[in-house]
């Protein structure tokens, strides 16, 4: 199967819950910036989840960049990320307006199973076109993912006694794939000069 669909309806996706998300932000009661100091942890909350969805979309679209073709599998995998990345909304609502253990909690969740959903995707795409084709040779063992996947579990057991170091944790993953993922770029370009 071509990689069209997946890619277009995937950007589609993303782009409905990044508006949703910028929705829930309402305007302030009043005109001066005393009015947003209530605001403060929601805009937060908004930025940190604005930043995960992008980091999501971009790496994404590299990691398709490197694949000609998907199959059965890889749709459902590709289905499976993006109904975990829906629940960003909710949690980011969540956690803005009631923040607390449960609610950091649940936000890690989302966070830890989209990066298991990716992690499958990624392995499956791999699986596809074999551990020598770019995609392949760029991700490896992929110990970034597999870290970034201990860290959320981490950051969600602690959620219980210190929200905030948790939230930290979900920073440091954000900070750790914020660039696109130089590795599949390498690995395309090396196959265009050495295509065999």
């Amino acid at each position: 199967m071509h990689k069209g669909r997946l890619e277009a309806f995937s950007d589609g996706v993303i782009a409905i819950l990044i508006t949703i998300m910028v929705l829930e932000l309402h305007v302030p009661a009043g005109g001066g910036l005393d009015a947003l100091r209530p605001l403060v942890p929601k805009l937060l909350c908004y930025a940190l989840s604005f930043v995960f969805l992008a980091i999501y979309w971009n790496n994404h679209h590299h990691m398709l960049q490197a694949v000609r073709v998907i199959d059965g599998r890889a749709l459902w995998a590709n289905t499976s990320l993006l109904f975990w990345l829906s629940l960003t909304p909710f949690a980011t609502a969540w956690m803005g307006e009631h923040f607390g253990p449960v609610s950091v909690a649940a936000y890690g969740v989302v966070l830890f199973l989209s990066g298991v959903a990716y992690y499958v995707l990624a392995r499956i795409l791999v699986g596809l076109h074999g551990a020598a084709s770019p995609l392949g040779r760029a991700i490896g063992m992929d110990q970034k993912g597999r870290l970034s996947l201990v860290i959320y579990a981490l950051a969600v057991a602690l959620a219980a006694w210190r929200p905030l170091v948790s939230c930290g944790l979900y920073v440091v993953v954000a900070i750790m794939w914020l660039v696109p993922d130089r590795r599949i770029e390498r690995a395309l370009h090396e196959h265009a000069q050495h295509p065999h």
